[in-house]
């Protein structure tokens, strides 16, 4: 039966009323409408959607909770990238801060915005014609995880903008949380079910966003702070009205701040106030209130320049030192921890803290019984400040630093302390990590657990060996069965083909990471290429210096580092950079600009690809740019591309384009 228009329009109305609804009560905390009443329009508006299943549209109410979880979560490109903050930890290192803006700016004052640092997770939003069409996470800030199913769960997140004429795209970004007494609940109910505790409401948001169910989200109430969106001509304290007016939560308590006085004034303010706050908050997040010198700023490859996170000093705590172990990282350097009686702070259990090497241990003349005052550096970090001597039992005797290896029994170097056997257990496990984590081969399902149970098993003593292994072998492992053993041993079989800067950051070379890999692999094409260069050679390369060029050529001279190789080589990963030949010219006209570093091309492979499809590759930005391929870490080209309205493409479009 065809739906009338005396249909449709009841549909839109229930739909207009039952938002507004939702939105006084989760937003402006101002209920206009009784709980029975609210019930009865949501089962009318079911009822008809029942019926007319074809009218259904995804701002509806009740499409809040999706009908099925999802398999799993696809991975995404941000359109526009979400930036971490740079910190500052007192009043002095941000007037520092503004020093540096001052005179980049040639100004003598700034205006600013304050807004209360949520301790929660970021989220970003895309909203077509009005509509939420698509909610991820930050991940790394260029890429993250699609989760709208989870997203449209959030009730302070709106399904449609509050708008007659909303733009064809809106970009908005803020911060997911729980509430401290949500927190409490949840904890409460995990822990009556026998199941572990969250250890702060942080870590609960995130766990909650990535549950593949959206009634699980549903249920752990979470809320939502919207902080910034992109828009032109607009100061940052008009988009968060702006973003009220749109129907979003945006945290009441921010201020503008006409100067650097106001804002210490502001953080001063929050710093006792904060601990009456339903939720909790770290710091505050300081930015520069307009738009315009914002962009005149820009960024840096990791911040933005006019935005700073003003933290609070870290909670200390007083606990008593149990036992004092050793842990040997994945480079054989031993690392002493101290185990402490397990203490609450910064939201955080905490029952060890790394005393980092044989030098600060015996600065800080740590013993075993020692009361100890402990901090989170960086509120994240627990670290040991200093002992109570007073307290100190009369017994104790200082801690001596082991003189062979706890997991291998090795000799152990001194100067500093480390293991140098490469076949030692607690070396390959960290090898193994660091291989498979998502910056280098990123092979799922490959944790840290998973990791321990194949080296105690005798399964991997080396890198190469997780390309030997078989499902049957898998299997036989704790908590593993046939169906579970074969994702991972495809998820190993999928790392061959990341490209030779991925398997180069993958090795763990000192102090090459994820940029220097991807310097290295645009100057050395192949790994035989690298092994053979010089420090003279290498360190010629703009961003590397002489010591980053010494550990490579040190690394590579060893001869069971060749044998790696070798054995990588023959189990068929890539150690060389791979030319991808284009059958069409599909990209014939096109002109395009590449900035940042790109996630599985080098910059060369990338231009010769263009080329190859018939594309011509320009070094600046103009009207007659067709397309900007973004990269992380992307440079001054990105905002001149989006002022021009330039599209902005991954190297994955890239490759769908060809």
């Amino acid at each position: 039966m065809e739906p009338t228009a005396s249909v449709r329009n009841k549909l839109e109305q229930l739909r207009r009323s039952l938002s507004t609804a939702a939105h006084a009560y989760y937003v402006l905390d101002n209920p206009i409408m009784e709980d029975s009443i609210y019930d009865q329009l949501y089962r009318e508006l079911q009822a008809l959607e029942t019926q007319y299943p074809e009218l259904v549209t995804p701002d509806s109410p009740t499409q809040r909770v999706g009908d099925r979880p999802a398999s799993q979560f696809s991975s995404v490109n941000h359109n526009i990238p979400l930036y971490s903050l740079e910190n500052a930890f007192n009043l002095e290192e941000l007037s520092q801060w503004q020093s540096k803006l001052l005179r980049q700016l040639n100004l003598e004052e700034l205006a600013y915005v304050c807004e209360l640092k949520i301790d929660g997770a970021a989220l970003a939003l895309t909203y077509e014609e009005g509509i939420l069409t698509r909610g991820a996470t930050r991940g790394d800030g260029k890429t993250g995880e699609e989760i709208t199913q989870n997203i449209r769960t959030i009730r302070s997140i709106p399904l449609r903008l509050n708008l007659d004429s909303p733009p064809p795209r809106l970009e908005v970004r803020g911060e997911a949380f729980i509430p401290l007494i949500t927190f409490a609940q949840i904890n409460a109910q995990r822990q009556a079910q026998g199941e572990s505790l969250f250890a702060n409401p942080r870590n609960a948001t995130a766990g909650t966003l990535r549950q593949l169910d959206p009634k699980i989200v549903a249920s752990r109430n979470l809320s939502f702070f919207a902080y910034t969106l992109h828009l032109p001509d607009f100061s940052q304290g008009d988009s968060l009205d702006y973003l009220e007016r749109l129907g979003f939560l945006v945290n009441p308590h921010r201020r503008l701040c006409p100067s650097l006085e106001n804002v210490a004034a502001y953080y001063q303010d929050w710093e006792s106030q904060r601990q009456n706050l339903p939720y909790l908050t770290d710091g505050v997040v300081v930015k520069v209130n307009d738009y315009q010198i914002q962009k005149t700023l820009g960024f840096t490859h990791k911040f933005p320049r006019w935005a700073i996170a003003l933290k609070y000093p870290p909670q200390t705590i007083p606990t008593r030192v149990k036992e004092i172990i050793v842990n040997v990282g994945r480079t054989g350097a031993i690392t002493p921890l101290a185990v402490m009686e397990p203490v609450q702070l910064g939201g955080t259990t905490v029952q060890r803290a790394t005393l980092h090497n044989a030098d600060r241990l015996a600065e800080l003349d740590v013993r075993v019984g020692d009361t100890i005052i402990l901090q989170k550096a960086g509120e994240i970090i627990p670290e040991i400040l200093r002992v109570i001597p007073e307290l100190r039992p009369p017994e104790s005797i200082p801690y001596q630093m082991p003189t062979h290896c706890p997991e291998c029994n090795s000799v152990l170097l001194s100067d500093p302390t480390r293991c140098v056997n490469s076949t030692c257990p607690g070396i390959v496990r960290g090898s193994l990590a660091h291989w498979a984590s998502s910056a280098a081969l990123d092979i799922r399902g490959l944790g840290e657990k998973v990791i321990i149970s194949l080296v105690n098993n005798g399964l991997v003593k080396s890198i190469p060996d997780l390309y030997q292994l078989t499902v049957t072998e898998v299997a036989s492992l704790e908590r593993f069965g046939t169906k579970s053993a074969t994702k991972l041993i495809e998820a190993i079989a999928q790392s061959k083909t990341q490209p030779w800067s991925r398997v180069l950051y993958g090795l763990g070379i000192p102090h090459v990471g994820v940029v220097i890999s991807q310097l290295l692999t645009e100057h050395f094409p192949d790994a035989e290429r690298l092994s053979s260069a010089s420090v003279t050679t290498i360190s010629s390369i703009y961003g590397i210096g002489p010591e980053i060029a010494e550990a490579i050529v040190a690394w590579f001279s060893r001869g069971d580092h060749q044998n790696l190789l070798q054995a990588l080589e023959a189990a068929g990963l890539n150690l060389q950079s791979v030319n991808i030949a284009p059958k069409t010219q599909n990209l014939a006209g096109k002109t395009f600009v590449i900035t940042g570093i790109l996630p599985n091309l080098t910059r060369t492979e990338a231009e010769a690809l263009i080329k190859q499809g018939g594309g011509k590759v320009s070094s600046s930005v103009t009207q007659k740019t067709d397309y900007i391929v973004v990269g992380e870490n992307p440079g001054t080209k990105l905002a001149k591309a989006q002022q021009l309205n330039i599209p902005q493409i991954s190297t994955d479009d890239l490759l769908k384009l060809m």
